[in-house]
């Protein structure tokens, strides 16, 4: 046995012992306990029993025995990693067996619109001085806006995002993802990590905190020169569609199978690359594209170019031209071409997670890594309520009676 093997720690998942409830809903105060249970937190899912979290009705739907669209596939991905409970937080009893639940928990997911936890008496001050909060919103806690209802959408509008996205000549495009959503439960588990090593470090306070985490924020972090640019030259920034106004060549070329590669050769020395792996070596030397300033400036006729070299080419064969010289290029990949990647494959990129409902199947696996060793796979998305019992009985401590009670009232 290695010293390693022997227990020097690397085996333990860094939050191992650390209780989540996740007691929010849709995408972004969820993501953020999901990440948490990848770092090895006991994630403990609350929804209304009413239904439960509203991923679930969303699909694509996996073909299930029982009534209804189907299973969820959203649902299978983003509920996962976690332990399922139900609770009406509407009702003063839900709000006392949720607070009996936060004794035994570190943390606390949520994105209900600000004030909403005070209301129900089950926010921050209602509960354990030792919880740390991560409190997800459109504009966040405080403010003239914080009251306002939003999703993701508003997120990237607000935050500059949505304004850059696309074509100049065309209407704003939305990014293909939700991302305000998952970068603002990424930063807000960042925070937590944080949050908690401030509360349980060498020095630390033995108490929580509040993460006060909005999508508008989020994107704001992101935007790069964006907003200096703005104050300091007068710059207002506009969409560039896929290339950069200073930088060519850059674009997602078509190729001869109808599919799109990216190639990056702003640099002299990228371009100079590129140029040998089109063939034209001679390209590099000519004056009218000696420098990345000439080349941005004709950058329609420089791309242009490019497309035609790539058109002629499978993207394989474009891949492979540009590897063999050392040129940034990636082809747009697919669902199915991730699925078939043998990197992806070798890396233990997708994790096999066997789901009950739908069948085991493949999903993107649990990032980073740490020393070199990725995390478990997660357990599957919960059947709503799944585990009430093991929750309620064994954490909570409630009695058969009063689960029988509690479930015959709708509580749980």
């Amino acid at each position: 046995m290695t010293e390693r093997e022997a227990g020097d720690g690397h085996d333990r998942p860094p939050l191992a012992g650390v209780r989540v409830i996740d007691v929010g809903t849709r995408i972004s105060a969820p993501f953020c306990a999901g990440l948490l249970g990848d770092l090895g937190a006991d994630v403990v899912k609350v929804e209304d029993p009413r239904g439960g979290d509203f991923m679930r009705t969303i699909g694509p739907f996996a073909p299930t025995d029982e009534d209804g669209p189907g299973y969820s596939m959203w649902w299978a991905v983003e509920g996962r990693g976690r332990r399922g409970v139900t609770l009406d937080l509407r009702r003063p009893e839900g709000q006392d067996l949720f607070r009996r639940l936060a004794t035994t928990a570190d943390v606390v997911c949520e994105n209900f619109r600000p004030g909403a936890m005070e209301r129900w008496r089950i926010g921050p001050d209602d509960c354990d001085p030792r919880l740390v909060w991560a409190r997800i919103s459109v504009f966040g806690q405080d403010g003239p806006s914080s009251g306002r209802t939003g999703l993701d959408r508003m997120g990237i509008a607000y935050g500059g995002l949505l304004h850059l996205t696309g074509y100049p000549d065309r209407p704003p495009v939305r990014p293909g993802l939700s991302v305000s959503d998952y970068l603002t439960g990424t930063f807000a588990a960042s925070a937590v990590a944080a949050a908690l090593y401030r509360r349980d470090g060498p020095d630390g306070t033995g108490r929580g905190g509040v993460v006060d985490a909005s999508l508008t924020e989020s994107v704001l972090r992101i935007l790069e020169w964006t907003i200096a640019a703005q104050d300091r030259l007068g710059i207002t920034r506009g969409r560039e569609g896929n290339r950069m106004a200073n930088s060519a060549p850059l674009d997602n070329y078509p190729t001869a199978d109808g599919t799109y590669v990216c190639v990056v050769a702003g640099s002299d020395t990228n371009f100079r690359r590129l140029c040998a792996a089109m063939g034209r070596p001679g390209m590099a030397d000519d004056p009218q594209w000696a420098t990345l300033a000439q080349r941005a400036a004709r950058s329609d006729e420089i791309n242009d170019l490019v497309a035609a070299w790539t058109s002629g080419l499978s993207a394989s064969e474009v891949e492979a031209a540009c590897i063999a010289h050392e040129v940034p290029v990636a082809t747009a990949y697919t669902a199915a071409d991730i699925l078939a990647d043998p990197h992806m494959a070798a890396r233990g990129d997708l994790v096999t997670v066997d789901d009950p409902v739908a069948g085991p199947h493949r999903q993107q696996a649990p990032v980073p890594r740490l020393d070199g060793r990725a995390p478990a796979t997660p357990r599957p998305a919960p059947r709503l309520g799944e585990h009430n019992d093991e929750v309620w009985s064994d954490l909570v401590g409630l009695s058969d009676e009063e689960l029988r009670r509690y479930r015959a009232d709708g509580v749980i």
